[in-house]
């Protein structure tokens, strides 16, 4: 029994009884079809998998900053970062300043970045 996955000839190993977990629920009509032992295994080895591609393989992105999500939202409505300082209300050595960290965003920024670039009210109270 594996009890820790110490590097990715363990991790195949451990994703190949995963999918022969999974394919066995599929077969059987869902998960209710695995039995108890077999649904604790399948969430251990779920566990240990989700531990080494955090801690080695470094497979989740990046966490989402206010910063990323405006220089996205740039891209896609193909403007120039002034142009996108005048969109906002604000001026664009400001904008500059905020998007490198230099300055922390005040209220009125944030408030724009929702009414006028549509960005969701929650994910930016989430990052102040």
């Amino acid at each position: 029994m594996i009890d820790r996955i110490r590097n990715e000839k363990q991790y195949n190993q451990v994703m190949s009884l995963i999918e022969n977990f999974i394919q066995k629920a599929t077969d059987g009509g869902g998960f209710h079809s695995l039995s108890k032992k077999e649904a604790d295994e399948l969430e251990r080895l779920g566990l240990l998998a989700e531990k080494f591609e955090d801690e080695v393989l470094k497979v989740m992105p990046m966490r989402l900053t206010i910063s990323s999500v405006v220089q996205a939202k740039k891209e896609e409505l193909g403007v120039t970062q002034k142009g996108l300082a005048s969109m906002l209300g604000i001026s664009a050595p400001k904008l500059s300043q905020i998007l490198s960290g230099k300055r922390e965003p005040d209220v009125p920024f944030l408030k724009s970045l929702h009414e006028k670039l549509g960005i969701d009210g929650n994910f930016i109270l989430q990052q102040i």
